[in-house]
């Protein structure tokens, strides 16, 4: 063979051994995440996913990507988005929240989904059970819906001349004739009186709050829904502005200069549904991991919002309170 011959045969082999060794890689997989609400309000949550997959050994960009879609607090728009998921064959989908997870399954038979919602996924016919949910859906439930009763009491318990407690709830949420019904029959043990408040829009929580102070409502509890929490610093700078006491179900709305909650914390739930999806991505079928109940529960409160306010929170409650913050 002549020199020339051989020389160029060697170099078209070598430039072909690192194409045939890229070719021979696995995929990076794909995560697609689903949400009700936008990118802004979600960013303080997504470091909590982040967190759960880091631990499961895989960091995004490096050995995983995740393709995200928000619906940008559009209800109708979530049945697209999870098909587009679909459709791109992602590994897993994350949905956050009960409207995106019924969309999920709605899109998918096939697609492994972990969901977190805030009520028993059984009821909202997510899965079979929760110790083996067959199907292809496992996730997290944070006890939102069972939480309405609770709140009203440490609220009225932090407010006790107050005789009435405004609860606002969004109407959208698959949990509101549940929540408000829970909440409806635990005032009257109290002593109390419940005025609803429904709002799904940002015009609709403004209207609220001027409905709360021109009834005199004493206080507020805030209930438990993906819209709500995309609009954390709205909520607390309204209750600023109109001296409103009010309670709310996770710890982050507490954090950002919220007056109590009663709840779990948001990024420890997304850092469960990360490390659930991780097992996922390692092969286990969400059909036999059972689903996750949420059992650490805090009071948290926040004593400069307490002075600003002009409240003297109870001994009792510090006592009972799982983190204060001066």
């Amino acid at each position: 063979m002549k020199r020339r011959k051989f020389i160029t045969l060697i170099g078209g082999a070598a430039a072909a051994w690192p194409l045939a060794a890229r070719a021979q890689q696995p995929a990076m997989p794909v995560i697609g995440y689903l949400n009700f609400g936008s990118p802004e309000s979600d960013t303080p949550r997504l470091t909590g996913l982040r967190r759960g997959l880091n631990e499961s050994g895989y960091v995004e960009g490096r050995n995983f990507v995740i393709e995200y879609r928000w619906a940008g607090n559009q209800v109708d728009r979530l049945p697209a988005l999870a098909a587009d998921l679909v459709q791109l064959r992602v590994a897993v989908i994350v949905a956050a929240g009960s409207l995106p997870a019924l969309a999920a399954k709605a899109a998918t038979t096939t697609i492994p989904i972990v969901f977190l919602v805030g009520a028993d996924p059984t009821q909202l016919g997510l899965v079979a059970s929760l110790n083996r949910p067959g199907g292809n859906l496992t996730g997290q439930n944070v006890f939102n819906a069972e939480l309405g009763a609770k709140g009203l009491a440490l609220l009225h318990e932090l407010v006790p001349s107050t005789a009435t407690i405004g609860f606002l709830m969004n109407p959208n949420n698959p949990l509101f004739e549940l929540t408000t019904r829970d909440v409806l029959a635990a005032a009257p043990v109290l002593g109390l009186k419940v005025q609803i408040l429904k709002a799904s829009t940002d015009r609709e929580i403004d209207a609220a709050f001027v409905s709360l102070v021109q009834s005199r409502t004493g206080a507020l509890l805030v209930g438990g829904d993906p819209f709500f929490n995309n609009r954390i610093e709205r909520l607390i700078e309204l209750a600023a502005r109109h001296a409103i006491p009010t309670m709310y179900l996770f710890r982050e709305f507490v954090v950002a200069g919220g007056l109590i909650s009663y709840g779990t914390s948001l990024i420890e739930q997304y850092r469960q549904v990360g490390l659930y999806t991780g097992r996922i991505l390692k092969g286990e079928k969400p059909a036999d991991l059972p689903v996750i109940q949420a059992t650490k529960l805090e009071l948290v409160i926040n004593l400069k919002t307490a002075k600003a306010l002009g409240l003297q929170i109870p001994d009792r409650l510090l006592a009972l309170a799982d983190e204060v913050i001066e």
